[in-house]
């Protein structure tokens, strides 16, 4: 039997959203219940093995869902992961620019009399390498997912300035799935999720609808924070409240975060109107 999957391509996108993701849990659950109920006893590690495993599924389905429903082989192309020396230029620029941001985030903090630099530990170059590679694992598999396949699916339905709200806050909301007592505990990092969200549609569009620049972007939030907190090298000296330095000493869960992100995302935006 021959099925239309084209006529997907007719619905809207937040049905066509809703039959993506029904599809990749139709997918993944099978397996992942049964690695859950076996490792469940090493949390981390059925973590790591069962988004590996989504991750994995959900890059086949792309092939899949751009083939039957869009008629199009190189999808990558369209979502902007691009493999030219532009976008890997662009990529680094990202990953120096995140970097900087979080360690001159800290330097402020420090300044202000806030933390104290605590000096690295013998493993601390061992550190660096495992964090690059941690973050730009969780840039590329996060970007390829919000600002590839989720921003070019609403794209196709809505102007852009809706398209970059909505992103922006699925983004955060897919990154607040807790209980309801963490919700509330932890509120400042929504708003600064939402705002990282933006700030990386706003990148992407400023740089040639390439996906280097938000890959390299988000890397580098993620590579400084892991440096610094698994190196352990700040101390907080309680001087002010978490409010201020961030909640759970991550300091996108602070004002000072919060103010940072806004200035990254204006200069994002910026450059966005210009390329427009």
């Amino acid at each position: 039997m021959n099925i239309n999957f084209t006529i997907i391509a007719n619905y809207p996108a937040a049905i066509r959203l809703g039959i993506f993701i029904i599809l990749l849990l139709v997918l993944w659950l099978p397996l992942a219940i049964p690695i859950y109920l076996l490792l469940n006893s090493d949390p981390n590690l059925t973590t790591i093995v069962t988004m590996a495993i989504l991750y994995l599924e959900f890059i086949v389905l792309l092939f899949i869902w751009n083939k039957k429903v869009y008629k199009i082989d190189r999808w990558w192309r369209d979502y902007g992961l691009v493999f030219t020396r532009k976008n890997g230029i662009e990529l680094v620029n990202g990953l120096s620019l995140g970097l900087s941001f979080t360690f001159g985030l800290f330097i402020i903090e420090a300044i202000l009399g806030w933390i104290k630099f605590v000096p690295p530990a013998d493993n601390f170059t061992v550190i660096i390498f495992e964090g690059l590679l941690s973050a730009l694992g969780i840039g590329l598999a996060e970007e390829l997912f919000f600002r590839g396949w989720l921003l070019e699916e609403l794209k196709k339905d809505y102007h852009s300035k809706t398209v970059v709200l909505t992103n922006g806050i699925i983004f955060a909301i897919l990154h607040f799935l807790k209980p309801i007592a963490e919700i509330l505990r932890t509120f400042p990092q929504f708003p600064a999720l939402f705002l990282l969200g933006i700030t990386l549609v706003w990148g992407k569009m400023g740089h040639g609808n390439r996906l280097g620049i938000c890959i390299g972007l988000h890397g580098g939030l993620v590579w400084g924070y892991y440096i610094l907190n698994v190196g352990e090298l700040v101390h907080y000296t309680d001087q002010v409240s978490p409010l201020l330095t961030g909640i759970d000493n991550n300091p996108l869960a602070g004002i000072m975060g919060l103010i940072g992100l806004g200035l990254l995302s204006l200069l994002m935006k910026r450059k966005a109107q210009i390329r427009a």
